[in-house]
């Protein structure tokens, strides 16, 4: 078999990319983004002054390090701190179909079995054997008339002490000026499209997962280039609400949500975060393969979402209010039945 016969049999073999295994950024402050990342809930590896990794439970991760070290690639040219994408695949053959592909047009390194490039919009872009570790978790029990009882007799929808950690890096979300470009790029890894919001972009997925989307894109102007935000998926929206009043609780801004998306049906709750984006948490994603037929919606807010809720302080409808606390009318401190 001759070499040009081999690329072409790598450029069409189907890319087997599992989904995101780690953001990298570039940051102003790395000891308040190390404790907000810690606080988010994932676990600090071997994480010093000038940065570290934090992993999820199947070992996923976001890493940061100080915004001017040499290690980093370059930056966008904008605020956002995002300076790398790496995406885990399935064995080291896709890793090869994806250099066959790339090497046509573009500069790509390949050492220590790590695969790099950028897209076509100048994102840093970083391929390799997946470090998910697979889990066997149980996923939120729900009992429900009409269906067999998922939690046994006495055991608690809500202990008091339920963990609630981060499982899986689910998707990133870049701002860019051009989705019509970066959408065929990644199509030519294997990407393609689930939904679409009309005039704003598309989101989609890997060939190696049926998640509804690991990378959505938004139509901004150029000054805008980056990451919108991240997100990691939860055991259940139980888990979304619970380590989300735990995180505001500790003092971190609630951005958006919680609530629940239409496309993708995911549960979601956003804060604002010193990493220059806004990070999530996320459940209960809809699954899709090569028979669904992707969906397209101008933007709005009923599209966005199936319905919002605002986080509030913790109350009770019971005895009278504080001493000195003004009267309210009886409709304004009891909920309605």
């Amino acid at each position: 078999m001759n070499t040009q016969t081999k690329l072409e049999q790598l450029k069409d073999m189907k890319m087997k990319i599992i989904g995101l295994d780690t953001l990298v950024f570039g940051v102003d402050d790395v000891a308040a983004c190390s404790q907000y990342l810690t606080d988010y809930g994932l676990t600090p590896v071997a994480v010093t002054a000038q940065g570290g990794r934090f992993e999820a439970l199947d070992g996923t991760a976001v890493e940061i390090r100080a915004k001017d070290d040499p290690a980093l690639p370059a930056g966008l040219g904008t605020a956002s701190m995002l300076r790398e994408t790496v995406y885990g695949v399935a064995d080291e053959a896709t890793l090869d179909a994806i250099e066959a592909e790339l090497a046509t047009d573009r500069t790509v390194v390949r050492q220590g079995g790590v695969l790099r490039a950028s897209d076509d919009l100048g994102f840093a872009l970083a391929f390799q054997v997946t470090v998910r570790k697979p889990l066997a978790l149980p996923a939120e029990a729900v009992n429900a008339p009409g269906a067999e009882p998922n939690r046994r007799p006495n055991a608690l929808g809500l202990p008091p002490d339920m963990p609630a950690s981060p499982r899986s890096l689910s998707h990133v979300v870049y701002f860019v000026p051009d989705t019509a470009k970066a959408e065929a790029f990644y199509q030519r890894l294997g990407f393609v499209c689930t939904d679409r919001f009309i005039g704003v972009g598309p989101f989609l997925r890997p060939a190696g997962t049926q998640d509804h989307h690991t990378l959505f894109m938004i139509q901004t102007p150029p000054f805008m280039k980056g990451c919108e935000h991240f997100t990691f998926h939860m055991g259940g929206p139980t888990e979304v609400l619970l380590a989300g009043t735990r995180f505001v609780e500790k003092g971190y801004q609630s951005f958006w949500g919680p609530g629940r998306h239409r496309f993708g049906s995911n549960w979601f709750w956003y804060f604002n975060s010193p990493l220059g984006c806004h990070v999530e948490y996320d459940a209960d994603m809809d699954l899709h393969d090569e028979t669904w037929a992707a969906r397209e919606a101008p933007m709005s807010a009923d599209a966005s979402q199936l319905f919002l809720f605002q986080h509030r302080e913790k109350w009770a409808p019971s005895g009278p209010p504080p001493a000195g606390a003004p009267l309210r009318p009886v409709h304004e401190t009891v909920p309605s039945t």
